[in-house]
């Protein structure tokens, strides 16, 4: 390759400008209200006990302070993904959510869901306020994705088109749902859906490849993937790299923006060092999100 790697973040406008890109666009990235912000950044304090290791909070700060880094790292469009652990938040969060993003034109309208009985209809209200992607973490919520209570989500989602950028993975936590079986029966009920794999599916990196080979509508998002802090935890098999190289326009990036443990440029340094050329990162960082969302 001839770009070089970012060293760190004042240098990430440089590496995109050099890729030839006009910025990134990030598919994962979490602004959420006050207090679920400060529960959220509570857990991740507590990591010792959780995950057996520290994860410090690179971007801690207000939110203000927290869109102006965004903007000096040259992210043009961006997620703003809210997740409900419990029945009866969801409907306030995208309340919260779509306030949000019509304060910011950069930020893609989000909503998200849990399997309860008014499901169906928050999430057509969603849809039809103009939301572009909803977020279901399965191992935050406790549940299974064929719930019967949210068949009548996911046929509306099915039908409109709609992408769900969906934790499934059984990292960095196994859940009892979680890991490619739930994904792949919910796939055979409702084959059509556009799911974003959230962290490339770890640990089961191989199975849900294979889902995004296999279904048109399936993607993978890059959050935390290949950076030294997840290779410590849940490796990536080199010899998978073939396959991700192949599936170059279902990758996007990701980041996990605010609560990371590093800084945003390792993610794209840890990208480049794949080594999978630089058209692979062109549609990464920014032609892959700019097509599906039509950015």
């Amino acid at each position: 390759m001839t770009v070089q790697p970012p060293v760190d973040d004042a240098d990430v406008p440089r590496y995109v400008a050099q890729l030839g890109l006009p910025g990134l666009a990030d598919v994962h990235v979490h602004f959420m209200p006050d207090r679920v912000q400060a529960a959220v950044w509570d857990y991740f304090d507590q990591a010792r006990t959780h995950y057996g290791a520290p994860w410090p909070i690179t971007y801690r700060g207000p939110v203000e302070q927290r869109l102006a880094r965004l903007g000096q790292l040259g992210v043009l469009a961006f997620s703003a993904l809210n997740y409900p652990h419990r029945p009866g938040m969801a409907a306030g969060l995208n309340d919260w959510s779509r306030q949000f993003a019509d304060q910011h034109p950069q930020v893609i309208p989000s909503a998200t869901f849990f399997p309860e009985p008014e499901a169906a209809q928050y999430v057509a209200e969603a849809l039809d306020a103009g939301t572009r992607v909803f977020k279901v973490h399965v191992q935050v919520g406790s549940f299974d994705p064929r719930d019967p209570l949210l068949e009548r989500v996911w046929a509306q989602l099915e039908e409109s088109g709609t992408p769900v950028v969906i934790h499934c993975g059984s990292g960095p936590l196994a859940g009892e749902h979680t890991g490619p079986e739930p994904m792949a029966g919910l796939l055979q009920r409702h084959p059509r859906l556009q799911l974003v794999i959230a962290h490339l599916g770890m640990p089961e990196y191989a199975e849900f490849l294979t889902l995004a080979e296999t279904h048109d509508g399936v993607r993978l998002d890059t959050t935390m993937f290949a950076t030294d802090f997840t290779e410590r935890l849940m490796p990536f098999p080199r010899e998978l790299l073939p396959r991700l190289a192949a599936l170059g326009d279902k990758v996007l990036l990701g980041s996990d923006f605010p609560s990371i443990p590093y800084p945003y440029a390792h993610q794209l340094a840890a990208l480049h060092r794949l080594d999978l050329g630089e058209e692979w990162l062109r549609a990464v960082l920014w032609r892959n999100a700019t097509a599906l969302f039509g950015l």
